[in-house]
């Protein structure tokens, strides 16, 4: 990550979120078909890097395919990369009604998109020897991270319902460090035996567009600073590191939809810079 947006001293600059959350703002999101419209091609790479941070073998065609075909077309690769690009898609569909309509986060929602996202992609130990199931919150203890965090079994839904109330009842305007907070201590919970980090993502878009600021992409290609972050809040509840890079993320994402919207066309090499020279004695 650069450090375009951070000051000398540190702080961060909000100049391009600000910019970023207007232009959003601006679509006038009213139905589902506007959903569609503005998230066309932002979905199928939200899919595609959420997917991608944990299960190096899916790749952009197959996501995309996915998305606009429903089929993958001579595919040899795991067939849990596939159901798990597949439930993105399906995710996305049972969540937009529910994001145009503002609908509150609750337990039966996390439960649900877990479920989704998670269909037919536990392995044979956590499904029949643990008796896991999706959209259930986990039976057993697994220890994640390097400081073994997770709320223990008997303690995730009470954990979960008091992060859900704390969030549901803030009525200021920091809606992306309300976001970042609610990732990194969904994150730290660790409800499910799988899938917790695809559903906190998931999760963290929802809350952002339910409070009219745009959704963001952590880039597979940023994931080691990513989980950077969340060890620094697990280790002593900074949030900041955090928050800046989801700001840092919120920029990259729509860099190109802001530049279009400002009339700027992005340059690409021409054919000279590649030709320059090449017979040149």
């Amino acid at each position: 990550m650069n450090n375009s947006s951070l000051t000398p001293k540190g702080g961060i600059v909000l100049e391009q979120y600000r910019r970023v959350v207007v232009l959003w703002q601006s679509y006038k999101i009213i139905s589902t078909a506007d959903l569609d419209k503005y998230l066309d091609s932002f979905r199928i790479l939200f899919a595609f890097h959420s997917g991608k941070i944990e299960n190096e073998e899916i790749t952009y065609h197959d996501t995309r395919e996915i998305f606009e075909n429903g089929r993958v077309v001579s595919y040899t690769g795991s067939p849990r990369a596939l159901f798990e690009q597949r439930n993105q898609k399906l995710c996305y569909e049972v969540l937009k009604e529910k994001i145009v309509k503002k609908e509150p986060l609750s337990i039966d929602l996390v439960k649900e998109i877990h479920r989704v996202l998670t269909g037919g992609t536990y392995d044979e130990r956590r499904y029949i020897e643990n008796e896991e199931r999706p959209g259930e919150f986990k039976k057993h203890d697994y220890i994640t991270g390097v400081h073994e965090v997770g709320s223990a079994v008997e303690d995730v839904e009470n954990d979960l319902n008091e992060l859900i109330a704390e969030v549901n009842e803030y009525k200021g305007n920091d809606v992306l460090k309300v976001a970042t907070y609610l990732h990194a201590k969904f994150e730290y919970i660790h409800p499910f035996a799988d899938g917790n980090g695809r559903v906190g993502r998931t999760l963290m878009n929802y809350y952002l567009m339910t409070h009219a600021h745009p959704p963001l992409i952590i880039y597979n290609e940023d994931k080691n600073i990513y989980y950077e972050c969340l060890q620094k809040y697990d280790e002593a509840e900074e949030l900041n590191p955090l928050y800046e890079f989801l700001v840092y993320e919120t920029e990259k994402t729509w860099k190109k939809a802001l530049a279009l919207a400002d009339g700027i066309k992005l340059e690409r090499k021409c054919l000279s810079d590649y030709t320059k020279g090449m017979w040149d004695k």
